[in-house]
């Protein structure tokens, strides 16, 4: 990198918050997302807006190119650096600013992990849903820069949903702040919402108001298991039609069962097909209800067996099932690939079956697990990056899998972006008037294409637009 540039840099952020050495660069050449590396040029860690704000006038004014890190838990390649960029780091940005119980709001640094936003919401007795798998690590800021899902997605639904408003500085260093407190607000387009899952490449976020709820007074967790996932997915429509939503509705196949059974010894059934994970939460009536009607429909959908948590101690155990299936299926094989597709929740149980044969079809092992209330799930493809035949038939495996989820209806990323990995994909599935309007509005915020320049779509194919 240029030592000019750097020098300039380092007195933004002081000498002892800019990494140069190879050493310290390795850690930041990568992300979540497998077998995918660049080293950048230097990682910087602001600590407010207008640190940042100076960073990219710099940066605009040399066509640096800069990549926003979290803590790097993205598994699109999202937070990937590009060669000898700037990856401006902002994990050291994590306090949180405000509580506020009158209007049940918490205004949040982005560097602040999802755990902690939810530990702070508890401490006063409210609740931040979102709940992503990573959310022990990963930050907010990378929560709304992705739109991050979760176990309770489908009742709750995702990060977008609790975004009041957002601190946002523009690629030409313009501090812009978007949203308020007000529960009505329609002044104006909707700024903010650009911003959600722009994934990086229209500004970053340096303040966070988001919206809290009131805690449920009661929750209950079952797991049922059955013979076949067509039954489990019959248990689901059923549940569903009998308007329950609950607050979790999750599933796991054979292959995943077994890796988180060897890994947790829970002590899941290994005879089965299928595991559903179900809580329900709310008025304790309400709970006690919800949760009697949804073991009389999975009994009337043949599930095997029916296990209710005695307290929250053993819900917790049963629910561990699902969220420690990545890390289970991760000690299996060298490469995990975590993948997501989401199809309409009726067109699941066809979607599962297709990834089984296209997992045969190019022999490959695949376990799956995911959101079975939502339609949202996870084919995770245990390989090796090394392996270069393997890894090639993986590739096509994947085409297969997205062009049947947009083929019935779905989407190529319920949650995890699109990023690198998945930009070849996305003009099939957004068509052109979709490309072009996000590129013209890419062209508008970010004219020099500076901001996480080739994720979605190439920077080449930006400047091909004008308004």
């Amino acid at each position: 990198m240029n030592p000019e540039l750097l020098a300039d840099l380092s007195r933004i952020v002081a000498p002892d918050r800019v990494l140069t050495s190879l050493e310290d660069l390795i850690p930041y050449s990568f992300d979540g997302t497998a077998a995918l590396q660049q080293l950048p040029g230097c990682v910087l860690f602001p600590r407010t807006a207008d640190q940042i704000a100076a960073i990219l006038k710099l940066a605009n004014q040399s066509k640096t190119a800069v990549v926003t890190r979290g803590s790097g838990t993205g598994l699109s390649g999202g937070s990937l650096p590009s060669p000898d960029c700037i990856v401006l780091c902002t994990v050291k940005m994590d306090k949180i600013l405000e509580l506020d119980r009158a209007n049940l709001t918490l205004t949040v640094e982005p560097g602040a992990t999802t755990l902690q936003v939810a530990d702070a919401a508890a401490a006063a007795g409210l609740f931040y849903p979102p709940d992503p798998g990573s959310m022990k690590i990963s930050t907010i800021g990378g929560n709304v820069a992705e739109n991050s899902g979760g176990l309770r997605g489908l009742k709750y639904g995702v990060t977008r949903n609790y975004v009041m408003g957002l601190e946002v500085v523009l690629p030409t260093g313009e501090i812009m702040w978007t949203g308020n407190k007000c529960v009505k607000d329609v002044a104006g387009y909707s700024l903010k919402d650009l911003f959600i899952d722009s994934e990086g490449t229209l500004g970053i976020i340096t303040k966070v108001l988001l919206r809290l709820i009131p805690k449920p007074a009661a929750k209950k967790t079952m797991v049922a298991t059955f013979a076949q996932m067509d039954r489990a997915a019959e248990a689901v429509s059923a549940i569903i039609a009998a308007q329950i939503i609950p607050c979790t509705l999750e599933f796991l196949d054979r292959t995943t069962i077994h890796c988180v059974e060897d890994y947790a010894k829970i002590g899941l059934p290994l005879d089965c097909e299928a595991l559903l994970l179900m809580e329900t939460d709310g008025h304790p009536a309400v709970v006690a209800e919800e949760a009697a009607q949804m073991e009389t429909l999975c009994r009337k959908a043949g599930c095997m067996e029916l296990r209710v948590a005695k307290d929250d101690a053993e819900g917790a155990r049963l629910a561990s099932a699902r969220r420690s299936a990545f890390s289970a299926l991760a000690r299996v094989a060298p490469t995990t690939i975590l993948e997501d597709a989401t199809v309409p929740r009726s067109e699941l149980a066809r979607m599962i079956r297709f990834v089984e044969a296209i997992a045969k079809k190019y022999r490959l092992r695949i376990g799956t697990f995911g959101h079975m209330g939502d339609g949202n799930l996870h084919p995770t493809f245990l390989t090796d990056e090394r392996n270069k035949d393997e890894m090639h038939r993986v590739e096509e495996a994947f085409k297969e899998i997205f062009d049947e989820a947009i083929r019935l209806g779905g989407t190529i990323t319920g949650e995890h972006g699109v990023g690198l990995a998945k930009k070849s994909f996305l003009p099939k599935f957004a068509g052109d008037a979709q490309m072009h309007i996000m590129r013209q509005l890419r062209r508008v915020l970010d004219p020099n294409s500076i901001l996480n320049s080739g994720k979605m779509f190439d920077p080449a194919t930006v400047g091909a637009f004008h308004i």
